[in-house]
């Protein structure tokens, strides 16, 4: 087995890969272009357009469909041929034009490639287009570039790589040279390798190219990406199952129907007829149009609270989430590094409570007598950060945060350096781990000073040991004082366990700066002046969005490629992590078995220094458990985790394409906050649909049942096939569609996650929908029975305006679980109410236009009939309001009792 890249020594490399320092020859190189193929991400296979399209129509709720456009044009109803085609098509262009768009993940990831590369080709720089770069290729780098194959580094100038995308983490890399001992690193520790699609933020370098195309680390992610398949939603699922269960049970329904009333002597051909209608009428052609509408009008929502989504299923998923795995870089965190702690003055603390000076001209004098006025002097002047035309700061991160804690005193490197020029300076080296900037004082600053003598100011920032290693006295306000090193190590010990990342900060003075200036003499007997602790900061909304998670049932989870310390103290900071709990890292979950990782993976909250394939393992393992997932992230590294998620979430402002194609929503501000404000939108989506579910059971129930039981009760049929049709023509759209409106309820948030094995007949709707459609069935019987029995002419008209008006006695009682009508209110959902007006007026067409009574076979009815008949109507609302008060008693009760 090949020992790994970052293990070898860079002439072990230059020999694994049979290459020099030279390069390869433009022979030898065409010779490897053919074995190895260009340098890119490969596409498989993928289907076409057609063969996306017409996949749209093999759900088993499509052909159901389609089934009953077919019987409903033989039985001559041409409005309701039209209306399911018109729905089957609809829900056929939804579904491929999510799928086309997922499609695009991986032209996004090909897009990350670099163009062209610097590569030596028989000893000279060339440029060559990066597709052509092959294994033993010397790539040359430089800031700016975008490195184009992964490379074991030869060379490294103040090199600096931004991996973020590859890795998560927030800060550009430091490489070296060096070989790592440890075979089992994760991506972001080895140091001395640059991978493809990564940035050059700073310096320059050299390596040789270790691997291309799909064999790069980026190649992996994608072939994660192709291979991962993309889970169904819960309401997809949900959804299928209630379509074959209603449709199988409707077809046996409507054979007894159809043989009882041959039995009874029915005329065959109406008992056909009446059949075949009452099928076409229970079958939910309705819900597929409803379900889109409703999921449509919460993602159009959603886009004004900043949350875009590509894929409208994803609306009601977050409903149904019981993990949120976030990353932590920009999603939960600001991405922008800050200082959050600082020791100054022989005092240690958070910055805003050390009283730190604001500056002022008119004491430079004095500046090299007051520590934290001269700390802060040197985050500012010893520094490479500087604003572009906005303002903002641009450079390396670190820097960048240094430079902002200055300004945010009145100190910026601008104005300083009036003071201060710079005449030399040491750049930062990783193996010393710091770097010096040699400034001149003016003549009258250290006189006035009591330092007279000083000409030059040597200022040396870099990471907190080495600082100590090389100071031998301390700045105080009381004057130079010997250097406790115990205490200093100790201060910038505790800040590091709280996760921050701790640079110090000394000087020295010069008369005559040496002729040799190097870090051995420039870098010695240093003053420390502070230590500064540094943080990508946690959102401050986050904290507010992890709460209400909890209390929605949700447990949040932290995966990031940072390292434990930084990842345990955000997560500690949200409380995400509890005081004592452990944070597992990428290798122990590594060496953990499968069957672990299965028994531990609910109880562990923050992941770190996680590889993209563990992200998947950990996805994949909730979902074993029975959960259901959110990833959030905004790296290539989080695009296959994405994808298979139950629902995948990407950064909108510092989320790469890849991610955003490989995601089902976008959140736009990049705001952790908007999860939750998604979550809620979600459940109302669920319980609106729910809604529909249950009217459209009872409705269809309460059909079923009066052509069921009249045969055997020695009833005639009641209804008309052309009665059946219409009832489910008005009964079924209007009022259905409005009720994807209803508002959000009033304890939706209070509520634990939906068991993700819940069936959409939970809580009651299926016992619900047979005693009402039952309580229907004996309203309607009960009137023929008695309209019979005196004579009435017009029966049939009042038996079929009862059975259309109580839907919409109905539909108005179930907008709510449990609170009544009379305390929402007919004005809260105005859309409903304009949809039951609506309907009630097209029945009454049905009744008193003569052109509609020939068509319907009706007859016009007296005042006095058609007060009975809506009095009659009224019995099923106020037998579910009676319900909804009975739970309310039994909620009370329970209360009562905790």
């Amino acid at each position: 087995m090949q020992t790994p890249w970052h293990c070898q020594t860079s002439d072990d490399a230059l020999a694994t890969l049979i290459s020099s320092p030279a390069g390869l020859t433009r022979e030898e190189a065409g010779r490897r272009l053919a074995a190895h193929g260009p340098n890119r991400l490969q596409d498989k296979g993928r289907r076409g357009p057609l063969a996306m399209l017409l996949d749209q129509f093999k759900d088993f709720m499509i052909v159901v469909l389609v089934a009953a456009a077919v019987i409903s044009g033989a039985l001559g109803e041409a409005v309701d041929t039209v209306a399911i085609v018109a729905i089957v098509i609809l829900n056929a262009v939804v579904g491929f034009v999510q799928e086309y768009r997922a499609e695009k993940a991986m032209e996004a990831l090909q897009q990350m490639a670099a163009p062209a590369a610097v590569a030596l080709r028989d000893g000279s720089p060339h440029n060559v287009p990066a597709t052509d770069l092959v294994p033993g290729d010397i790539v040359l780098l430089e800031a700016g570039r975008v490195v184009p194959a992964d490379l074991r580094l030869l060379e490294a100038a103040t090199l600096k790589v931004e991996e973020a995308a590859l890795t998560g983490e927030s800060e550009a890399v430091e490489k070296d040279t060096a070989a790592l001992p440890e075979q089992e690193l994760a991506v972001g520790d080895r140091r001395n390798m640059a991978y493809k699609g990564t940035f050059i933020a700073h310096g320059r370098g050299k390596g040789v190219v270790t691997a291309t195309g799909m064999a790069t680390e980026l190649g992996k992610i994608a072939a994660m990406l192709q291979e991962t398949a993309e889970a169904k939603t819960p309401l997809q699922k949900r959804l299928a199952a209630f379509g074959k269960r209603l449709a199988m049970a409707v077809l046996v329904i409507c054979g007894v129907v159809f043989a009882a009333g041959l039995l009874r002597g029915e005329e065959p051909v109406r008992m056909l007829l009446t059949a075949i209608s009452l099928a076409v009428a229970a079958i939910p052609e309705a819900l597929p149009a409803v379900v889109t509408i409703a999921l449509a009008l919460g993602a159009r929502k959603m886009v004004r609270q900043s949350a875009l989504v590509r894929k409208l299923p994803a609306v009601e998923t977050l409903g149904s989430v019981t993990y949120i795995c976030s990353d932590k870089t920009g999603t939960l965190t600001l991405n922008r590094m800050t200082v959050e702690e600082a020791q100054v003055d022989g005092r240690c603390g958070r910055v805003d409570e050390l009283g730190l000076p604001r500056w002022q001209e008119s004491a430079a004098t004095g500046l090299m007598q007051r520590p934290p006025a001269l700390f802060l002097a040197a985050l500012a002047v010893s520094n490479d950060a500087h604003p572009d035309k906005n303002g903002e700061l641009l450079g390396d991160p670190t820097e960048t945060a240094l430079a902002a804690l200055a300004a945010r005193y009145g100190l910026t490197r601008g104005e300083l350096e009036k003071l201060l020029p710079r005449v030399a300076e040491l750049p930062f080296d990783s193996e010393r781990k710091c770097m010096t900037t040699i400034h001149r004082l003016p003549a009258g600053l250290a006189s006035q000073s009591g330092l007279a003598g000083a000409r030059f100011l040597a200022l040396t920032k870099g990471a907190a040991e080495a600082l100590t290693e090389r100071a031998v006295t301390v700045l105080l306000a009381s004057g130079l004082q010997p250097l406790d090193r115990p205490a200093l190590l100790a201060a910038a010990d505790g800040m590091a366990a709280d996760g921050l990342r701790v640079l110090g900060v000394g000087y020295r003075l010069w008369a005559e700066l040496p002729a040799a200036m190097t870090p051995e003499t420039m870098e010695t007997e240093l003053t420390m002046l502070g230590l500064a602790g540094l943080l990508d900061p946690p959102r401050q909304e986050a904290a507010e969005a992890v709460r209400l998670c909890r209390s929605a049932g949700i447990r949040p989870v932290m995966i990031t490629g940072d390292h434990p310390a930084t990842a345990r103290a955000i997560a500690r900071r949200l409380a995400i992590l509890a005081d004592g709990a452990g944070v597992v890292t990428g290798r122990e979950l590594a060496a953990m078995p499968p069957a672990d990782l299965a028994a531990r993976v609910e109880g562990i909250r923050v992941y770190a220094r996680v590889a993209p394939e563990q992200k998947l393992d950990i996805v994949r393992a909730l979902q074993e458990r029975g959960h259901y997932v959110a990833m959030t992230g905004d790296g290539v590294n989080d695009a296959p985790a994405l994808k298979r998620a139950d629902i995948g979430v990407a950064m909108g402002l510092t989320g790469t394409d890849v991610s955003k194609e490989a995601s089902a929503m976008i959140l736009l501000d990049d705001n952790f906050a908007t999860i939750v404000k998604a979550v809620r939108e979600g459940r109302k989506i669920y319980d609106n649909i729910r809604k529909f579910v249950k009217y459209l059971l009872t409705t269809n129930a309460g059909e079923i049942w009066t052509l069921f039981l009249a045969p055997f009760l020695g009833l005639p049929i009641p209804l008309l096939p052309i009665h059946i049709l219409w009832i489910n023509l008005v009964t079924d759209s209007l009022p259905a569609l409005a009720l994807s409106a209803e508002p959000a309820e009033s304890d939706i948030m209070d509520r634990p996650p939906r068991r993700p094995d819940e069936s959409i007949f939970a809580h009651g709707l299926g016992a619900h929908a047979i005693w009402v459609g039952l309580v229907m069935a004996a309203v309607v019987l009960g009137l023929e029975a008695w309209l019979l029995n005196t004579g009435a002419a017009h029966w049939q008209t009042e038996v079929f305006t009862v059975l259309c008006l109580t839907q919409l006695g109905h539909v108005l009682a179930i907008r709510s679980e449990e609170q009544s009508l009379f305390r929402q209110g007919l004005r809260s959902n105005l859309f409903l109410l304009a949809a039951v007006a609506v309907t009630f007026g097209l029945q009454l067409a049905t009744i008193y236009v003569p052109f509609l009574n020939q068509v319907f076979r009706t007859v016009p009815l007296s005042p006095a009939d058609l007060g009975m008949t809506v009095l009659l109507s009224g019995v099923v609302f106020v037998a579910v309001e009676l319900e909804k008060w009975v739970k309310r008693r039994r909620s009370r009760r329970r209360d009562a009792r905790r």
